[in-house]
């Protein structure tokens, strides 16, 4: 456990600083929102233009067909899924409809979906738009084990809330579930890369998530992790010629491919698969656990020095429910945000949280020390006036 004003050793991750470009102008403490781009995914994509450029129609058959599965297998290491069992998709609107799309038609008897106040608003648009579906939204994670019945068919339910970073007892949300013949769908897109996972320990029926965050991916990169068991069970109607047993037969017919690559689509977004490979190759060379003792080292030091600061913490301070970001309410923080900005300090905000500190692997402690200074004299000086009432979108 990590008390207040105790620090374990600092874990040796800096030295990963380098392969990252913009931390040499910045301090990029926004990674729970768009992780650092590795200096190696811009070679990645000089590759995938190369072997366009080279090899032409070739490309397809020399690996491009098959890495929604190839890539899928390395996101799959990295959330404790076994090989074959992940494919990729553009992003978790997506995977999660084409998860939905499995239960379709719905059974009146059994058309309920649970999930908590804090699910991030595409999911939440997602289910409310099946005009089929009747849709439970409660308070939190253990509002959503009392809520589910013999009518619950889904519970696509947050492993860390992106608002203010709380790890939700996906344990308890899945005994439940299954008790009932309910299906659990977890998006792990703020947990993957920063806290570990293992979704087959979790007995999770799906998983999904994507790259633009802690896996230092970047957009497109969408996943979906379906639990082997289920995988040639489910037929999802949501689906695409990558999902056919012969594909290149032109069969008129659809006759569904063996196991998660069923739950393939259309023709993949291959630029995007290239770029996100060398994000994931640092979380892999590094190692999920390490990752993890150093975010709970640097984000109780984030909330020793909030604290000293006399701002409100909006994050949880018990280690065991927090993910990798820290909560800072301050006065106007939306201002605050942008004077940050300006300044080099790259973070976000969110309604009712405050402002989102997010540091990764590469960040030091004297980041965090400079930030939180900068927050300070922000507020005291009144810096932030001069930003009230500007938009802001990120």
């Amino acid at each position: 456990m990590y008390r207040t004003g105790e620090y374990a050793p600092a874990v040796e991750l800096t030295d990963y600083r380098d392969r990252f470009p913009i931390l040499r102008d910045t301090t990029y403490l926004i990674n729970h929102s768009l992780g650092a781009m590795p200096a190696a995914a811009e070679e990645r994509l000089a590759e995938y233009a190369h072997a366009w450029k080279t090899r032409g129609i070739r490309a397809w058959a020399e690996g491009w067909w098959d890495m929604p599965m190839t890539v899928g297998d390395q996101i799959g290491r990295i959330i404790g899924a076994p090989a074959g069992a992940t494919v990729m998709h553009q992003n978790v609107a997506i995977a999660e409809a084409i998860a939905l799309s499995c239960f379709r038609p719905v059974d009146p008897l059994r058309n309920r979906v649970v999930y908590e106040e804090g699910n991030f608003p595409s999911v939440r648009y997602l289910y409310q738009a099946q005009p089929d579906l009747e849709v439970v939204v409660v308070a939190n994670d253990t509002a959503i084990v009392d809520a589910i019945d013999e009518r619950t068919l889904l519970v696509p339910v947050t492993h860390v809330l992106f608002k203010t970073g709380e790890i939700q007892d996906v344990e308890a949300i899945v005994r439940r579930s299954h008790e009932v013949g309910a299906h659990v769908i977890l998006d792990a897109y703020q947990s993957a890369g920063i806290v570990p996972l293992d979704v087959a320990a979790l007995n999770v029926d799906f998983a999904v998530g994507g790259s633009v965050k802690w896996l230092c991916g970047g957009p497109g990169n969408g996943w979906l992790y379906v639990r082997p068991d289920l995988a040639d069970a489910l037929e999802p109607t949501f689906t695409g010629w990558q999902a056919h047993a012969r594909p290149f037969a032109f069969e008129p017919e659809h006759d569904y491919a063996h196991g998660a690559a069923r739950f393939l689509g259309g023709t993949p977004n291959v630029p995007a698969l290239y770029a996100g490979t060398a994000g994931y190759d640092v979380i892999e060379e590094v190692g999920v656990d390490r990752i993890r003792a150093n975010s709970l080292r640097q984000t109780q030091l984030l909330i020793d020095l909030i604290d000293a600061a006399g701002f409100e913490i909006g994050s949880p301070r018990d280690p065991e429910r927090r993910g990798g970001t820290v909560a800072v309410r301050t006065p106007e923080f939306e201002a605050v945000h942008r004077e940050l900005a300006e300044r080099g300090i790259l973070c976000d905000f969110r309604p009712d949280a405050g402002i989102r500190l997010g540091p990764h692997l590469y960040n030091t402690d004297d980041e965090l020390r400079d930030a939180v200074a900068q927050i300070a004299e922000i507020v005291e000086t009144g810096a932030y006036e001069r930003h009230l009432g500007a938009a802001a979108r990120f």
